[in-house]
């Protein structure tokens, strides 16, 4: 049974086929690029994969961008390791990988989306994402091992 979900618009795809996924391209952005997951080792990334419903942007066959959901499909979702690369920015393409990601059918119906940005605000609030108030931040703890991927 193949659940695959999919949205194209010319030669720009997305798809939740997780054979697709080039795993060198997402984890030398995340860990070269990103400044959330600078120097994830590969072996991390694969796992993240796995564990994940991940969402990739094709144009035509090279992969250009990356989302991946955390989620239990019935309550809870964590939205993470977003990203288009550069030289695809500027399309579009952010906004219409949000709005895959929020139309999959598994995703429906979800009492909390939870996400981290340092830069992206604008683009989350077109889609009713707010931040968390100072109220409603106290509800929520962490624990952070920011120096995890360093030897």
């Amino acid at each position: 049974m193949n659940n695959t979900y999919e949205s194209i618009k010319g030669d720009f795809f997305i798809t939740t086929d997780s054979v697709k996924i080039n795993l060198n391209t997402v984890h030398q952005f995340l860990s070269q690029e990103s400044y959330w997951a600078k120097d994830v080792p590969v072996e991390i990334v694969k796992r993240s994969i796995e564990n994940s419903l991940c969402f990739s942007v094709f144009y035509k066959e090279q992969q250009i961008g990356f989302a991946r959901v955390i989620t239990d499909k019935a309550t809870f979702a964590y939205l993470a390791d977003v990203f288009i690369i550069k030289e695809y920015r500027g399309k579009g393409l952010s906004k219409w990988l949000l709005q895959t990601i929020h139309a999959h059918p598994e995703l429906q119906g979800l009492r909390r989306w939870l996400l981290g940005t340092k830069d992206a605000h604008d683009l989350y609030t077109q889609f009713g994402w707010s931040s968390i108030t100072e109220e409603q931040y106290r509800r929520f703890m962490q624990l952070h091992n920011a120096n995890v991927y360093k030897q």
